[in-house]
């Protein structure tokens, strides 16, 4: 089964979007059960305010009924989770370690993360994408602090 993989960033993470793009796509990578669409920015000079992009991937996340994962890139990553986690059913993490990485994914269940290209390397940038793309959450012992963050949604998106 093919998952959709949302990407956009804003014009401070376009190269960092187009490197990520090109690994992600490669005939090589590892990770080939994923479709890649670009949604923004299409060039250095095109501005939306990095709201709207998150937006954008986030509405497609949930109109595929939560199938895909998201990646949002902007200078810190930070603006794009706290944009990105305003939509319900949307769990943005803002990594930039190994770890962060992987616990976005085995802990929180992250459906989208956010890195920033004036804060991560593309190298690095690349190698975390890969770790939280690789790996899918398991039940277990973060499962009641989810569910108490779904009831939280619940009460907060009305």
């Amino acid at each position: 089964m093919v998952k959709p993989i949302y990407i956009g960033s804003d014009y401070a993470a376009f190269d960092l979007k187009n490197a990520v793009i090109k690994h992600l796509s490669s005939n090589n990578h590892h990770i080939n059960n994923y479709q890649i669409t670009d949604l923004g920015v299409c060039c250095r000079s095109e501005s939306p305010a990095y709201p709207s992009i998150a937006a954008d991937v986030c509405r497609k996340i949930i109109d595929g009924g939560y199938a895909a994962r998201g990646i949002l890139l902007c200078g810190t990553g930070i603006g794009m989770a706290i944009a990105a986690n305003k939509f319900k059913g949307i769990y943005a993490a803002t990594i930039h370690d190994i770890f962060s990485a992987e616990r976005s994914a085995l802990s929180n269940n992250a459906n989208v993360v956010t890195l920033g290209a004036r804060v991560v390397a593309p190298q690095l940038a690349i190698k975390l994408l890969d770790e939280w793309l690789r790996l899918e959450y398991q039940s277990g012992p973060s499962d009641s602090k989810l569910e108490e963050i779904r009831r939280l949604e619940e009460v907060n998106f009305k």
